[in-house]
């Protein structure tokens, strides 16, 4: 159980996060495919794995849903897909509800996806893109084991994600690619620096370590199935 002071900076960090994300929610999906250079591949392979028949109608959560992008790549190639976005942000899901709007098989929840109830046994398919680094390494793990038992037997987690590198060398590297990228964008000076704003509150974690808190969650499969630089897709399989 948290401590007073634990539950004091979850709270706080929870804020900060809604208001980031709040400001920018406008922009969000314009920047993507630049702040994400490999947007393309990225989303691609994320989608691909959930490895159902194209006409089946599974039962996806998405975590930290956003403006739905995920879930939009999601419904172009399951399109009966039962879906349930969740996330912080109000003005995000604004523009998911937009996205979204007349869809019977698309449901959106206004929660902190950390505490969103999620029923035993119950998804198909629990996916996430870009969310999980914003929370403590403890609260990944936490995280991974409320996943674990929310899935139907032989359910899918597959998160698209901001890692960590093994090492600080590493990490430097990475970042100055993703800095040089962005740099040299069409992105205006004010959307570069609010970006540079945003990435303090990322607090990421190696895929070796996560793959292993996903192993302890008992996840029977896992694996990292595309990377590059600090963007990767998390896979498991329960």
């Amino acid at each position: 159980m948290m401590n007073n002071v634990t539950k004091f900076d979850a709270a706080k960090s929870n804020i900060e996060i809604e208001e980031q994300f709040d400001r920018v929610s406008r922009q969000y999906d314009a920047q993507r495919h630049t702040l994400v250079p490999c947007f393309d591949d990225f989303y691609a392979v994320a989608v691909e794995n959930l490895n159902f028949p194209t006409t089946s109608s599974p039962r996806i959560l998405d975590l930290g849903a956003g403006t739905g992008l995920l879930s939009q790549k999601i419904l172009e190639v399951y399109p009966k897909a039962q879906l349930t976005l969740v996330d912080l942000s109000e003005k995000m899901l604004d523009i998911a509800r937009l996205r979204f709007e007349g869809l019977p098989n698309v449901s959106i929840e206004q929660a902190d996806f950390t505490t969103f109830e999620m029923e035993i046994n119950s998804y198909d398919a629990i996916v996430s893109s870009l969310a999980i680094h914003h929370l403590t390494d403890d609260n990944k793990r936490l995280l991974y084991n409320r996943i674990h038992p929310a899935l139907k037997p032989g359910g899918l987690f597959v998160n698209a994600e901001q890692i960590l590198a093994d090492n600080d060398f590493m990490q430097d590297l990475y970042h100055k690619q993703w800095c040089n990228k962005i740099e040299h964008s069409t992105l205006s000076r004010q959307e570069i620096s609010a970006s540079y704003e945003r990435i303090k509150l990322d607090k990421r974690a190696t895929i070796s370590a996560q793959l292993n808190w996903l192993k302890d969650a008992g996840f029977s499969q896992t694996d990292c199935l595309y990377k590059y630089y600090y963007f990767a897709v998390l896979w498991a399989m329960k």
